[in-house]
This record gives structure tokens, sequence and C-alpha cells, in this order.
């Protein structure tokens, strides 16, 4: 798993991936930080991450679309079915390669914090809640956009419907304004961002954090028997 690991870890930063993914969050990150800190005058912190929790949708799957959509699509993922390494390992190998240029993202964004905390007032147990909400959010974001990679041969396909269903799930949470109340209630039971906003909040929720480890979980399971499924499948 480490190796796996270590090798996509490369991947992303000797092609322009992570360099890509990384330059334009921080781009729209610091959008947002004008005008929603710099401009007002503020020092809320946790709303600038819960507005930097929407890019997330448009970030995960371009950094997920190659892991194994690429692989397919090259024919270089029968070498992973063949490999002495168990399918489980290389899929939380290739997990773990994506969260980590992910946390290196989140960890940029800390000029952020460190702004408001030189000019205004930082709340350092509230923007703490507020990173791990965000943190959980962008990993199980990429975990489900994994999935979705472990099941086309393109990786564009791959982004496509990554981007589509992270869209889903965001119309999924407005949808919820605007539904009976029983819908609603499931409609944000299942939102990963109705999710994040005890953390928003100042507040350590445990539902919410488990339900996040819990889709994470999930993803990984698809991912593992999606590739599963297609190492005993002739002809693809």
């Amino acid at each position: 798993m480490i190796a796996v690991w270590r090798k996509e870890l490369r991947s992303y930063f000797v092609t322009p991936v992570a360099y890509v993914c990384m330059g334009a969050f921080l781009a729209l990150t610091s959008l947002i930080f004008y005008v929603n800190i710099l401009e007002k005058h503020s020092s809320d912190l946790p709303i600038f991450i819960l507005w930097m929790s929407y890019l997330w949708m448009l970030i995960c799957p371009v950094l997920t679309m190659r892991l194994f959509a690429e692989e397919r699509q090259k024919r270089t993922d029968q070498l992973l079915f063949t490999s002495p390494v168990s399918l489980t390992r290389i899929v939380l190998g290739k997990y773990l390669a994506a969260a980590t240029v992910l946390l290196i993202t989140v960890l940029l964004t800390l000029v952020y914090a460190a702004v408001v905390a030189v000019y205004g007032r930082l709340y350092f147990p509230e923007a703490l809640m507020a990173y791990l909400g965000f943190i959980l959010q962008g990993c199980a974001f990429v975990a489900i956009d994994l999935a979705l990679s472990a099941l086309f041969r393109s990786p564009i396909v791959a982004a496509a419907a990554g981007f589509g269903l992270n869209l889903a799930l965001w119309i999924m949470d407005l949808l919820a304004l605007y539904t009976p109340s029983w819908v609603s209630n499931i409609l944000s039971f299942l939102s990963l961002y109705s999710r994040n906003e005890p953390f928003i909040m100042g507040e350590f929720s445990p539902a919410s954090t488990l339900f996040d480890l819990t889709v994470i979980a999930g993803a990984l399971a698809v991912s593992i028997h999606t590739l599963d499924a297609r190492r005993w499948k002739r002809g693809d």
C-alpha cells in the first residue's frame, strides 16, 4: 500500500494534475476570501471555510479521474490484477495519494487563517472544527469520485461523471429546502453539506464524523468490488 501511495503521489507532481488542482483551488479561494473577509472587514473564518467546501465538487473529480480510468484505458490495469498486492491495498494506496494532495491543498489555505489572525480575531477552536469538517467532507468526495474512476474507461468520462454526481449531491441539498418535511429530513440526513453544518458552527459532531467515514468506507468498498468484478470478466 505504501509503495502504491508513493508511486501515485509522485505521479501527481510529475504531471500537471496536482499543480492545476491546487492552483485553481487557491485562485478561487483567494477570490472568495477577498469577497467574504477582506472586502467586508470580517473575521468570520468558518463562513469562509463553508464557501470553500463547495469547491470540492469541482476539484475532487480532477484529482481522481485518472487513478483507475487511465489504467483501464491504457490496459495497464492488468498489471494491478496480477500484482501480489491485494486490490484493497491498491485502492487504499491510490485513495491516500489523492487525499494527501487534498491535505496539502488544505494546508496552503492556512495562510488565510494567518491573515485573519493578524488583522482580525481568530477563534482557534471554531476554526479547528470548521477545518475538520472541511477535510472530512473533501475526503468523502475523493472516495466517491475514486469509485467513479473505477467504473469508467476514460478519465474524461470519469471526471464528467464526478462533476455530475457532485452537482447532484449539491442540488439534493437545495431540494431539501422545498420538499415536505419527511423528504427534507431524508435528504438532509444523506447530505454531505448538511453534515458539515455542525463543524461550521464550531461544534464537534460524532454523528457527522461517523457519516463521513462511512461514506468513505462505502465508496472504497465499491471501488474494490468494481475492480474485483472486472478482474474476472474477460475481454474488458
